[in-house]
């Protein structure tokens, strides 16, 4: 393999639990063989919290296999996290690692953080008021009001929120205030032109082994100690986090840890919400141009093949297969 390697991203993106890590990780792996390093940008939004590391299946320090990873570990549990913020912080890792002539991998299921690397587009307006006045009115009336709110509004928005998602209701209900309109939150990131030239790789898997694959990873989750976790975080407060505290599996467990909810109650609680958020990042994807597709598996054998395959399109142009 050629050592000269593009200016450009390698991405890798799909649903959790689909083996983005080991790929990426994998990939490195090959890159480095062929004397090219690569180093992982991260974007998945809770992965960027210390302390979060069982619920978000956080790649520990001894599996990196002493490849650099960014965007890890930046928050604590009590930052509200920005995707502005992340956009800056990431593209500066990007744009250092290209610069070092490295490869940059970014990594991650979070759309918008993804979207918000690859594609060229400015966030709406923000105002600390504003937003303060909006988070007391959750409090006051509730989710299901705010959201009654946002559809009267903006029903095209509200139709892409998931009514659950209480923050981003929230950040939607006041870019309408502060901009007049929802006009600002009508484009779609990745309909705008490319930040930087990237070879986007997805994975993928048929709907009933990823429902399974992901009951099985919460409960693979309880099992090796979200709910201790979660305790451990509670003195470092992760109950007043606007963001932190609302992460799948995370709220569950602190239910479960305040007697809200029984253990079973928490982990059916989070395998619904994961199968949803699951669905709601196929379909988020799938909305890019361009993303080589292919078939999510656990054996060593396919995900090395993967890898092959990945190395050789982003730096000879191969096709990916």
């Amino acid at each position: 393999m050629s050592t000269r390697v593009p200016s450009k991203i390698l991405v890798i993106v799909g649903a959790t639990g689909t083996g983005k890590s080991e790929l990426s990780l994998t990939i490195a792996d090959r890159l480095r063989d062929g004397g090219v390093t690569a180093e992982i940008i991260n974007a998945d939004a809770m992965q960027l919290y210390r302390g979060m590391d069982i619920g978000t299946a956080k790649v520990s320090p001894a599996e990196r296999r002493d490849i650099t990873h960014h965007m890890i570990d930046v928050l604590e549990v009590t930052d509200e996290g920005a995707v502005a913020d992340y956009q800056r912080d990431a593209r500066m890792a990007i744009s250092k690692t290209i610069d070092a002539g490295n490869v940059p991998i970014l990594v991650g299921g979070s759309g918008l953080y993804v979207s918000s690397v690859l594609f060229d587009f400015e966030f709406p307006g923000h105002d600390d008021h504003v937003r303060a006045r909006l988070e007391q009115e959750l409090e006051t009336f509730g989710a299901a009001e705010m959201f009654a709110r946002l559809q009267k509004l903006a029903p095209d928005v509200a139709n892409r929120i998931d009514h659950n998602n209480e923050r981003r209701v929230i950040r939607a209900l006041e870019v309408i205030e502060v901009t007049g309109g929802a006009s600002s939150l009508g484009t779609l990131p990745e309909q705008s032109e490319q930040w930087m030239p990237a070879t986007i790789v997805g994975l993928e898997q048929d709907r009933a082994t990823l429902v399974e694959r992901l009951d099985a990873r919460v409960i693979g989750m309880w099992k090796s100690g979200l709910v201790d976790e979660v305790r451990s975080l509670v003195p470092r407060g992760i109950e007043s986090g606007v963001t932190a505290r609302r992460a799948i599996g995370y709220a569950q467990a602190l239910s479960q840890v305040h007697g809200h909810v029984s253990e079973s109650e928490a982990i059916e609680q989070t395998q619904a919400l994961t199968r949803r958020y699951a669905r709601r990042q196929v379909s988020w994807f799938r909305r890019y141009s361009g993303v080589n597709w292919l078939s999510a598996s656990n054996s060593h054998d396919a995900v090395s093949a993967h890898a092959d395959s990945v190395v050789r399109a982003f730096v000879d142009g191969a096709e990916v297969d």
